[in-house]
């Protein structure tokens, strides 16, 4: 009897024992809360490079770390999008991840963080650099916009010369069309001047049809560009469209209005989707330019860990204090199928 009492005794003590360092240890791991806020769940580029992000701080679980991601859509409208930051921050994550809606008003979502003393890495759309120094706990991460239109209009050029058949009418002129992603917003209008800029540098003669605003939507893009196929026809030589999505409308557009090969112009994009990618393979788009959302992504959650464990960025990491930039690479058929492996 008194071993049996003697026994019961030790294992009690065992499992209470067990319990307590299973409380330890559930106690010592800590958590990272981020909140990533979009500036809409509609566009495929941005849930692509979500996507790389939920992936890549995943990546950064350990037995000592939880990672939670919670993804918000702030649906195109900056006063929802702060209210949801609001709710972000109230609900107690340690790091924010905006796609700002308005580049230009970001200082509500900057204020309510700073409050809370929560550091702000914004992506895709560049604050002004003057929101962006108000703290030292805002960054930024994205591409250059001006480069992703400089590589567009090389790939043209490159393709209009090495290209009689470009000209139709043989006027020695090339008649575009350009179709932009949103009023007044920055990628938008610097990718517009530089792809223009830049073919007209390489010594290319333009003469401008149209432009249309098509807010980086595919079907927005395939009804614009349906209006301007009625309107121009066969004129139309070029089609030069701030993204991919885009330029896949303009695809469309002339899928279903039934025109064979030879008589559609060059379609270049921006982004590197894998629906573009796809289109370039096959020649419907004629090239894109990759956006490294996968380094985006990678340098985001990297910055994020950096600054939850309460160290400063490295300065080597980082071009004026506060900018971390990833380079845009040309896509062409000769080189598609390096990055549909990736």
């Amino acid at each position: 009897m008194k071993q049996y009492q003697i026994r019961s005794i030790l294992i009690g003590c065992m499992l209470l024992c067990l319990t307590g360092c299973t409380a330890n240890s559930e106690k010592k791991r800590d958590v990272l809360r981020v909140g990533v806020v979009l500036y809409t769940q509609d566009d495929p580029f941005i849930n692509a490079l979500t996507d790389c992000l939920k992936e890549d701080l995943a990546g950064y679980e350990s037995d000592s770390l939880k990672v939670i991601m919670t993804v918000r859509d702030g649906k195109n409208d900056q006063k929802i999008q702060n209210e949801v930051v609001k709710e972000m921050l109230d609900a107690g994550c340690e790091i924010l991840a905006v796609d700002l809606v308005d580049r230009t008003e970001p200082s509500n979502i900057i204020k309510m963080a700073k409050k809370e003393n929560i550091p702000v890495i914004f992506f895709n759309r560049e604050p002004v650099r003057e929101d962006l120094m108000q703290w030292d706990k805002l960054y930024y991460v994205g591409g250059d916009a001006r480069q992703s239109g400089m590589m567009q209009g090389e790939i043209a050029a490159d393709m209009i010369r090495d290209n009689d058949a470009v000209d139709r009418n043989q006027d020695g002129k090339i008649q575009y069309v350009l179709l932009e992603g949103e009023t007044g917003h920055q990628d938008a209008i610097i990718r517009t001047d530089s792809v223009v800029k830049t073919i007209k540098e390489q010594g290319i003669i333009l003469e401008r049809l149209s432009f249309q605003f098509a807010n980086w939507n595919r079907g927005q893009a395939e009804n614009k560009m349906t209006q301007l196929i009625n309107q121009y026809g066969d004129e139309i030589e070029l089609v030069l469209s701030n993204n991919d999505e885009m330029a896949l409308g303009a695809v469309a557009a002339y899928d279903a209005l039934d025109y064979d090969k030879d008589r559609r112009p060059m379609i270049f994009g921006i982004d590197g989707l894998e629906g573009a990618l796809d289109a370039v393979q096959k020649g419907t788009i004629q090239g894109t330019v990759y956006n490294d959302r996968h380094g985006q992504a990678e340098q985001i959650s990297r910055l994020a860990m950096t600054l939850f464990q309460g160290q400063t960025p490295p300065k080597e990491d980082l071009e004026n204090e506060r900018y971390i930039f990833l380079p845009y690479k040309k896509v062409t058929v000769e080189n598609v199928e390096s990055f549909m492996e990736q």
